[in-house]
């Protein structure tokens, strides 16, 4: 029988400025998407999805509002390639929970 391995592609990551494993396929259509895929690891890409939940939470955003996407996409595009995003103002990360003893 033959055998099949996973071939792992790997990616320089201008988020993270090191080789890293790559997506398995462009995060959406379009031409920022396929930026991301060439540019972007997999790990990077983790990182903006934390950070886009942090968003979409502070700011309420409502993903059904074309507004609010273009925003996200502003922000996705700063994150990856600008000097990199800001945290929200106002935002303070959540307390840590206390340790058990």
């Amino acid at each position: 029988m033959a055998r099949y391995e996973k071939t792992i592609t790997v990616v320089h990551c201008a988020k993270l400025n090191r080789e890293l494993e790559a997506m398995p396929r462009r995060p959406f259509p379009g031409q920022l998407g396929e930026r991301i895929y060439n540019e972007i690891s997999a790990q990077g890409w983790e990182m903006w999805q934390q950070q886009s939940t942090i968003l979409i939470n502070h700011y309420g955003l409502n993903l059904a509002d074309p507004r609010a996407n273009d925003f996200l996409m502003e922000q996705m595009d700063e994150f990856f390639f600008g000097a990199g995003a800001q945290m929200p103002e106002d935002w303070t990360p959540p307390a840590a929970a206390p340790r058990k003893k």
